[in-house]
């Protein structure tokens, strides 16, 4: 609904935009070139008109081709320029993110990030002592999971912790 609607309020204001337009140029071509009366001129009248408008044409094709010669001239000019001129290969640049922030931000904003000064710092002893230590051993561990009542201990341990 939002979408057709959004779709004929621009086909709208795009129709509103033509008759604009026309209604300028409408405006214009009445300024520039007010409509010819030849009703009441003779013959040679109309021959002195129309030697003059004849004037003006001239006068308009000689500026519109030296606008184009212009243009072709600063066309090939600017395809000159860049055929002289090499891109250099780019390479990645590897931006810390105080480079970013100062760059985002300006020189005026020192900010410093440093990522590792809010982290938990953890000891290697704490992790040590929250292991079971198991002094037993490892051969009557491996021979009392074996068959099937280890299996079913292994199976009991698993279903107990998801639990």
């Amino acid at each position: 609904m939002l979408k057709s609607l959004m779709v004929a309020k621009a086909k709208e204001e795009l129709e509103q935009e033509i008759l604009n337009k026309e209604a300028e140029k409408e405006t214009y071509l009445a300024e520039r070139a007010p409509p010819l009366n030849t009703s009441h001129m003779s013959m040679a009248q109309l021959q002195d008109l129309c030697r003059e408008l004849l004037a003006k044409i001239d006068v308009v094709d000689e500026e519109r081709y030296d606008t184009e010669a212009k243009i072709k001239d600063l066309s090939i000019k600017v395809l000159d320029l860049r055929g002289k001129f090499k891109r250099p290969t780019l390479r990645r640049v590897r931006v810390s993110a105080d480079a970013i922030l100062r760059s985002l931000l300006g020189s005026k904003h020192k900010v410093s990030m440093d990522l590792r000064a809010n982290l938990k710092s953890v000891k290697k002893e704490d992790t040590e002592k929250k292991r079971p230590i198991e002094d037993s051993d490892w051969r009557k561990n491996v021979e009392a999971m074996s068959g099937m009542e280890g299996r079913k201990k292994m199976f009991d341990a698993a279903k107990g912790s998801a639990q």
